[in-house]
């Protein structure tokens, strides 16, 4: 299909390196990430029309850290600039939604994130909510182990088909640069590793990263002039449920099937498919919910099991996604991101190349 001055394409990237901790301070990751994804495809800041950053004051433990991290896009003379509050990839939706206005043709979207700073368990307890949640101490690791076992009761999946997911996501990420835990793992001996939540083992959970993405986006003509190919946004669609989990099937994923549906993931075949599952079993539930087969690649780049630098694992799921576009020719991909605790938010893009 001819494309339109108001398609948006992801036209260039960049990753920092993804490691359990670093020294540097979140503007320190950014400022070669981005500059990086800005001379990859071929511009200087100067040719970009808006700037766009996802990342947690959580993480940082610093009311408004995102400030300082403009330094690293540079802010003088004045730019076009916003944040979220969220994994980069919803900076990058931002992004997209203001090239649809039409005033300008390039945008660039990041994502940052220091978790090693801070202990998961005590974080992301008092980050639920206030009166139901927080009281009863909900870390995570229990919250996704009571979602992996009504998985199991459902009897939709078992603990040896959550360590095949395992298995195969950190071999496949050997072949990932970017990989922070890869390598070949026997699927009986996953099984007889302790728990740390019942029936959540250690490999079952995303190790603890620090790191930095971006993304350049283009539209129209001004794509074809920055990328020779590029890979199209055709679809894209964020739905949310509610964010207590007793309110949700857990076994399943209404929001994610909702935004496959509004991202028109079912208008044709998806050959790879890049998804945000932080915690290995709720590849399965992605999985059923997006309706993909085995005809469809999932995680090549090893996914979220193999690095997750929360508010940057989104948007590297989009950048894998439009790799397999910009640079192993594939047709047509799908890009998933999640947020809040069991899968509560979700976002689908769709991604193709010219044919």
């Amino acid at each position: 299909m001819p494309r339109t001055e108001n398609d948006i394409a992801i036209v260039g990237y960049a990753i920092s390196p993804l490691v359990r901790r670093t020294e540097d301070t979140e503007t320190l990751m950014m400022l070669p990430t981005v500059q990086g994804a800005i001379k990859s495809a071929g511009l200087t800041k100067d040719d970009i029309g808006f700037t766009v950053s996802g990342s947690c004051d959580y993480l940082s433990g610093q009311a408004f850290s995102f400030v300082s991290n403009v330094d690293a896009y540079g802010a003088w003379p004045p730019i076009n600039e916003s944040h979220v509050e969220m994994d980069g990839s919803f900076a990058l939706y931002e992004a997209f939604v203001r090239l649809l206005q039409g005033d300008i043709d390039t945008a660039v979207a990041a994502g940052v994130g220091k978790n090693s700073n801070s202990d998961p368990s005590t974080l992301y307890t008092i980050e639920m909510d206030p009166y139901y949640l927080t009281p009863l101490g909900a870390d995570p690791w229990s919250l996704h182990a009571l979602q992996y076992q009504a998985l199991l009761e459902s009897g939709k999946a078992t603990e040896r088909d959550v360590a095949e997911v395992v298995a195969r996501n950190r071999a496949a990420a050997k072949d990932n640069i970017h990989a922070q835990v890869s390598g070949d793992f026997d699927v009986d001996e996953l099984l007889a590793a302790d728990y740390i939540r019942q029936p959540l083992r250690r490999h079952d959970l995303p190790p603890t990263t620090d790191g930095c993405a971006a993304v350049v986006l283009a539209r129209g003509k001004r794509a074809y002039d920055l990328c020779e190919r590029p890979a199209w946004i055709t679809g894209i669609d964020h739905r949310i449920e509610p964010h207590l989990p007793t309110l949700r099937d857990l076994t399943t994923s209404v929001s994610t099937t909702q935004a496959a549906k509004g991202a028109g993931a079912g208008d044709g075949p998806i050959e790879v498919a890049e998804l945000h599952a932080p915690f290995s079993y709720q590849e399965l539930i992605l999985r059923e919910s997006l309706g993909l087969d085995d005809q469809t690649l999932v995680n090549p780049s090893g996914g979220a099991l193999a690095a997750n630098p929360v508010m940057v694992t989104g948007i590297i799921r989009m950048i894998e996604a439009a790799r397999q576009i910009m640079e192993n020719g594939k047709r047509r991909t799908l890009a998933h991101t999640t947020s809040g605790p069991c899968l509560q938010q979700n976002l689908v893009a769709i991604l193709e190349g010219d044919a």
